[in-house]
C-alpha cells in the first residue's frame, strides 16, 4: 500500500462507486457479451447472463460520476491547469494499457481479434476510427466521449464562461440533445455534442453544483429532472442496438429503474461522503478503475479461453477478474501515479513558458502599432 498521505480533496465514496461501475462493465463483458453474439468466448454463462446484461450501464454511471468530478476539477481553475490535469490523467494509462492489449492480442494470433501495427499507431491518437482503424479494445469509444466532454469544458474555461454561465450552458446542451435525439438522430451531433450521453454528464455537473453551492433552487432542480428524463429516453438508443445485435436487451421499465438507481447512487455517494473516511485503500480502489476498464476486455477474453480447458469456465472467468484487478492496481501504483505527477509538472512548465512567450509577443505587437 502507498505510504504517502492521502489527498483530502476527493470523496472516497465516489471511488467506491467508480469501482462498482468498472466491475459492472467487466462482468457484462465476461458473463454476457463474450459469448452472446460475437463468439469471443468459447463458453457462455447462461446462468449469469440475465443479470450480467445490466452491466453495460456501468458506462452510463461512469459518465454521471465524470460530470460531477469534471465540474469539481474545473471549479476555480484556469483552462491551462485543467487541460494539463486531464491529459495527465487520461493519456499515460491509456498508452500503457493499449500497448499491453496490442502485445497480448498480437502474440495470441487469434483470427477473432486481428491487429496490426498500423492499428496500434492509429490508436495512439485515441481517435483511431478517425484515421480508418478500429479501436484496439471495444471500450475505447467511451474514452473518446470523455475527451470530447473535456474539450467542451476547456473551451468554456478559455472563454471565461464556465462558472458564470454554467447552468445556461447545461440548459442549451440539454436542448440540443433533446432536439437531436427526439427529432434529428444525427450521428455527427451525437459525437460532437454528446447528445446520447450528454444528459448523464449534465446531471453529474448539476449534482456537483448542488454540492458546491448548497442551494436547491427550483430552476436547478428542474434542470436535474430534465436531465434525468432525457437520459432515461436516450437509454433506448443502446437498447435498440442490443436488440439488433444480440436479440435481447434490458426492458424499458428496468432501464428507467436502473437509471433512477444510478442517479440516486451518485447523490447518495455525495451525501454520505463523511461516512467513509478517505484512505490509501479507497484511493487505490478508485485509482485502479481506469486501467481495469481499459485493459480487461479483449485480453480478458483470451485469458479466459486459455484457462477454461484447464480449470473450467467459472474458475477461468473469476480468476481473470481477480488478475485484472491486481494488474490494474499495479499499473496505477507503479506507473500511472508517478508518470502523472511528472507529466503535470513538465506540462505546466511548458504551458507557462508558452503563455509568457505569447504575452511578450502580444505586447511587442501592440507597441509596434
Amino acid at each position: 500500500m502507498d505510504p504517502r498521505p492521502v489527498r483530502q480533496d476527493y470523496i472516497a465514496t465516489l471511488d467506491l462507486l467508480r469501482l462498482a461501475a468498472a466491475l459492472a462493465v467487466v462482468l457484462f463483458h465476461y458473463f454476457f457479451r463474450g459469448a452472446a453474439a460475437d463468439g469471443f468466448l468459447t463458453a457462455g454463462y447462461p446462468q449469469a447472463a440475465p443479470l450480467a446484461l445490466y452491466g453495460y450501464l456501468g458506462v452510463n454511471l461512469f459518465f454521471l460520476i465524470s460530470g460531477f468530478v469534471i465540474a469539481w476539477s474545473a471549479d476555480g481553475r484556469g483552462w491551462e491547469e485543467f487541460a494539463v490535469a486531464r491529459f495527465a490523467r487520461l493519456y499515460p494509462g491509456f498508452l500503457l494499457c493499449m500497448t499491453i492489449s496490442f502485445a497480448v492480442i498480437a502474440s495470441s494470433g487469434t483470427p477473432l481479434l486481428p491487429v496490426s501495427f498500423s492499428q496500434y499507431l492509429a490508436n495512439l491518437t485515441m481517435f483511431a476510427p478517425a484515421v480508418g482503424q478500429p479501436f484496439m479494445d471495444g471500450v475505447y469509444w467511451s474514452v473518446v466521449l470523455e475527451v470530447v466532454f473535456y474539450g467542451w469544458v476547456t473551451l468554456a474555461l478559455v472563454a471565461g464562461i464556465f462558472q458564470k454561465w454554467k447552468l445556461r450552458l447545461i440548459l442549451g446542451w440539454l436542448a440540443i440533445s433533446a432536439i437531436n435525439e427526439l427529432f434529428l438522430g444525427s450521428g455527427a451531433a451525437r459525437l460532437l455534442f454528446l447528445t446520447e450521453f450528454g444528459p448523464f454528464f449534465a446531471a453529474g455537473m448539476l449534482v456537483h453544483h448542488l454540492h458546491a453551492h448548497g442551494r436547491s433552487v427550483p430552476a436547478l432542480l428542474l434542470l436535474l429532472a430534465a436531465a434525468f428524463v432525457l437520459s432515461s429516453y436516450t437509454l433506448s438508443v443502446t437498447q435498440q442496438w442490443m436488440i439488433g445485435h444480440y436479440g435481447i436487451a434490458v426492458s424499458s421499465a428496468h432501464l428507467v429503474a436502473a437509471n433512477l438507481a444510478m442517479h440516486a447512487a451518485l447523490i447518495g455517494a455525495v451525501l454520505l461522503r463523511h461516512r467513509i473516511r478517505p484512505s490509501a485503500f479507497t484511493l487505490a480502489l478508485g485509482g485502479l478503475t481506469y486501467p481495469l476498464y481499459l485493459l480487461h476486455q479483449n485480453a480478458g477474453y483470451l485469458f479466459i479461453n486459455a484457462l477454461t480447458p484447464l480449470a473450467g469456465k467459472w474458475v477461468a472467468a473469476w480468476t481473470c477478474v481477480a488478475l485484472m484487478v491486481l494488474v490494474s492496481w499495479a499499473i496505477w501504483r507503479y506507473f500511472e501515479r508517478p508518470v502523472q505527477r511528472w507529466l503535470r509538472i513538465r506540462l505546466s512548465l511548458v504551458v507557462d513558458a508558452g503563455l509568457v512567450r505569447f504575452r511578450h509577443v502580444s505586447v511587442a505587437a501592440q507597441a509596434a502599432e
